[in-house]
């Protein structure tokens, strides 16, 4: 594979920078009644969080309304911060197939609404997401939360585990290599 074209400066050949400074990525953690998300920014080795939070609608309310706020949803953060890529987490699949559809609609909400602004969305099994951030895959919930807010330095918690999950997957996406969430 061929790198970026060189360019010739005075005095030698200069290859431009084929990768961004700075990566703003949107996290994604999906659910059809709470769906988290998380915005963080990796700018040269420091990583922040810029907003996080967790939609959540009623068990009554109607399906195609449910994912209508997630797709709203993503795309006003979308708009607000620009981020430049979309991660979110692959559904597990348990034993109730009904909570893996809802959850693969609520997935489908995101992607497409990331894919009507241009951005490429990553996917990423839970595993993956704990090793990133505490170290090992079989981290628990309360675990994630805590290195979130420590790898974030948050004044606190954040208020559900959906959005801790989020900003892990964020997290998770910002720090891969920049050949390996090419892959992704």
């Amino acid at each position: 594979m061929r790198g970026p074209p060189c360019r010739r400066r005075t005095g030698g050949a200069v290859r431009s920078d084929p990768y961004p400074s700075t990566v703003k990525v949107l996290g994604i953690d999906p659910g059809t009644a709470a769906c988290g998300y998380g915005i963080v920014l990796e700018s040269g080795g420091r990583i922040s969080a810029l907003q996080h939070g967790c939609w959540r609608s009623g068990p009554r309310e109607r399906p195609e309304l449910r994912l209508r706020t997630i797709f709203d949803g993503v795309q006003e953060l979308i708009a607000a911060h620009a981020p430049d890529a979309v991660a979110l987490e692959e559904s597990y699949v348990g034993a109730d197939a009904r909570i893996a559809l809802f959850v693969g609609q609520a997935r489908g909400a995101a992607m497409v609404a990331a894919a009507t602004a241009g951005i490429e969305c990553s996917e990423y099994a839970p595993a993956r997401v704990k090793q990133s951030v505490c170290g090992h895959g079989r981290a628990d919930k309360h675990q994630v939360t805590r290195m979130v807010t420590m790898l974030l330095a948050l004044p606190a918690e954040p208020e559900t585990s959906h959005a801790a999950d989020a900003l892990a997957v964020a997290i998770c996406h910002a720090l891969m290599p920049p050949l390996a969430r090419m892959a992704s």
